[in-house]
């Protein structure tokens, strides 16, 4: 694959997605606070309150803009090639999402097998939800992605004929739905406001693609990045959104609902990714470092999914060999980070090899019927 990937290949692209992949997963293993509630729950803060200045790092760690950018830019790349080939809008969304749901699916079989077995057993049983809601936290990311490439041939088409009205459309209605919320206190226009940043941030990552940010002229990439800055300084600094663009213990967080300084963060970060582009590129032309992200992109939702299963093998191995998990971030809590990198790592290696499969099998491309 390394030695069949095309010239014209914009290999930056899959090196944002592979990033977002390590990020997501190394936060969840080794900056996640994991530990017992008193109800022998788990929860899973992290400690960036507690980490002066912490807060700054999340500008750059946030990633799940750049998952939506990056979303944006492939379902963009995807509807072209399609339209060339003469596929239907229809047969492209339907593509689109067996590559997505087909490796959930069996995710969601596996474990509510091992649920249902769980259940059947002699004594209590609390569901996973109970227990460990933030296990399934992440994967709203699925839900929210699978509707964005629903929408793909109505977004698209609208990126092809207004460009950039339809951002500047976008951020007029998460203006007004930020006013509504946090001036009104109209509580479901957070909600759709959070809606809208999505889809501003998927219809940034057409922009990324159709108007080729990464060779413009330096002054206008460094643009993009200034306003996405700017905007955040306003927002923190200014109107009092939360400056930690993740959850903390006991504040406001800007991503449940999702909110203006995502949209902001996701222009800031789309700006840093067309900068780096030119050195990048020179740099991923280079096998030792594109073998990596070619190998992280081919198991990027198989790693996705089972991550935190992977986690959790760990964790339930450390407590029966009679570990505690600690609910601050001590000193222990730092010097065991090591072993919450190594350890899920060779699980998931083991779970990855048995799933993977399914991944690849729901990228091959399948008959319509009748042709």
């Amino acid at each position: 694959m390394v030695a069949d990937t095309p010239a014209s290949r914009d290999r930056v692209v899959d090196a944002a997605r592979a990033l977002c992949i390590v990020v997501v997963t190394l936060w969840h293993w080794t900056l996640s606070v994991n530990h017992r509630t008193a109800d022998g729950s788990l929860a899973m803060p992290n400690p960036i309150d507690a980490v002066p200045g912490g807060w700054l790092a999340t500008w750059v760690l946030q990633i799940m803009p750049v998952f939506f950018l990056v979303g944006g830019y492939a379902n963009l790349v995807g509807r072209q090639r399609a339209q060339a080939r003469g596929t239907t809008a229809g047969q492209f969304v339907r593509g689109r999402l067996r590559r997505l749901l087909w490796p959930t699916a069996v995710w969601a079989l596996v474990w509510l097998a091992g649920e249902l077995i769980a259940a059947a057993l002699p004594g209590p049983h609390r569901w996973m939800w109970e227990w460990f809601p933030g296990y399934l936290t992440p994967l709203w990311f699925l839900g929210v992605y699978g509707l964005l490439i629903a929408a793909v041939p109505i977004t698209a088409s609208l990126h092809d004929r207004y460009g950039a009205g339809v951002l500047a459309a976008l951020v007029l209605l998460i203006a007004l739905g930020s006013v509504a919320n946090r001036g009104a206190g109209l509580a479901w226009a957070g909600w759709v406001t959070a809606a809208l940043v999505w889809v501003f941030c998927h219809q940034l990552g057409y922009a990324w693609r159709g108007w080729e940010l990464g060779r413009r002229p330096p002054a206008q990439r460094l643009a993009v990045a200034g306003i996405g800055l700017a905007g955040l300084a306003g927002l923190t600094v200014g109107a009092g959104y939360p400056l930690s663009m993740v959850g903390t213990t006991g504040a406001e967080s800007n991503i449940f609902p999702t909110n203006a300084a995502i949209a902001a963060l996701a222009v800031f970060q789309l700006g840093l990714l067309a900068l780096i582009t030119p050195a990048a590129e020179r740099l991923l032309r280079r096998p030792a470092a594109w073998k990596p992200v070619v190998a992280l992109n081919v198991a990027a939702l198989t790693i996705f999914l089972w991550h935190m299963t992977a986690y959790l093998v760990v964790l339930w191995a450390y407590e029966g060999l009679g570990g505690t998990l600690s609910a601050e971030p001590t000193a222990g809590w730092w010097a065991q980070r090591w072993l919450w990198l190594l350890a899920p790592s060779a699980v998931l290696a083991v779970l990855a090899a048995l799933f993977l499969q399914v991944e690849l099998a729901a990228r091959r491309p399948r008959k319509e019927a009748g042709r």
